[in-house]
């Protein structure tokens, strides 16, 4: 058997061309351009080049695009009048404060700083319960898309036997939660798990989230399973001094038993964004009043 490749960059850019066909009738009925804001706080090089994507996204999406670089040294304090300055702002409808922050920044405090209306990354812990309670909100955009691409693959995804690797905040425990309400059987597994391969092996649905390069061996894998793989890691290359990205799932191995599975790059990855700009077109339509017409 070889594995259907998930393709989520063409997924994301048909989800980004939706998205912007929506922002432009939001514009005629609003008169105003959905806004989405970005906070960057120093001057990590990985989130200078999500920022950029972010905003360089939302413009060609139709959407208005706020973006706001602080110094490394920024206090707390100052970062957190600014999240309320943006909560008040009409013009903005989604705020994002990049991640890691500085070290002497509270990220807890930061994001339970940001209106949960307005908070599209959907980490407000008001978010994360009503993700638990199953009530409407934000959900983080990764796992998210992970769920639309299985939803895709699959359509139905009741009774199914899924095994989210992982545990953050941002992704495994939110993925566990929407697999939940799809009404599948899932086991969160981690570090600690014991025999995780033999987990994996009932497994209908593997989602991948722990940051650990190609740890998901091949013959973990169930025949006929779809597995997602979130994980984006930078190993040696064959040649000198050069790189690579793999996840967290031998994929070679991994892709003559599974039905499908997500490559890396060009899976998972493409969906965050696109993701991002879908939660932010919802919020900016909750805001306004306005009835949301386009499936998201």
């Amino acid at each position: 058997m070889t594995a259907e490749i998930i393709d989520g960059k063409a997924f994301a850019a048909g989800l980004r061309a939706r998205v912007g066909q929506a922002a432009g009738l939001f514009q005629s009925v609003a008169n105003r351009a959905a806004g989405l804001a970005v906070v960057l706080v120093g001057e990590d090089p990985a989130s200078a080049v999500y920022v950029r994507s972010k905003g360089k996204a939302t413009l060609e999406a139709g959407m208005a695009s706020f973006e706001h670089r602080l110094p490394a040294g920024t206090p707390q304090e100052e970062l957190v009048a600014l999240v309320h300055r943006l909560n008040a702002d009409p013009a903005v409808d989604g705020i994002l404060v990049q991640l890691p922050l500085p070290p002497h920044i509270d990220e807890n405090a930061i994001i339970a700083a940001i209106d949960p209306d307005k908070d599209v990354d959907g980490f407000h812990p008001i978010n994360a319960g009503r993700l638990a309670t199953g009530l409407p909100g934000f959900v983080p955009c990764t796992p998210l898309g992970c769920l639309m691409l299985l939803k895709d693959r699959l359509g139905d995804l009741s009774g199914l036997d899924a095994v989210v690797i992982g545990r953050s905040n941002i992704v495994g425990k939110p993925m566990a939660q929407l697999l939940i309400r799809e009404s599948c059987t899932v086991t969160v597994a981690h570090s600690r798990t014991r025999d995780l391969p033999a987990l994996v092996r009932r497994a209908d649905i593997v989602v991948a989230a722990v940051g650990r390069p190609e740890m998901v061996k091949g013959d973990w894998i169930k025949p006929g399973a779809t597995v997602i793989d979130v994980g984006i890691n930078r190993v040696p290359a064959a040649e000198p001094g050069k790189t690579r990205l793999v996840g967290d799932v031998d994929f070679a191995g991994a892709s003559q038993l599974a039905g499908a599975i997500t490559p890396v790059p060009g899976g998972v990855g493409p969906m965050t964004i696109a993701v991002l700009l879908r939660n932010a077109l919802v919020a900016a339509h909750r805001h306004a009043g306005v009835e949301l017409t386009e499936r998201l």
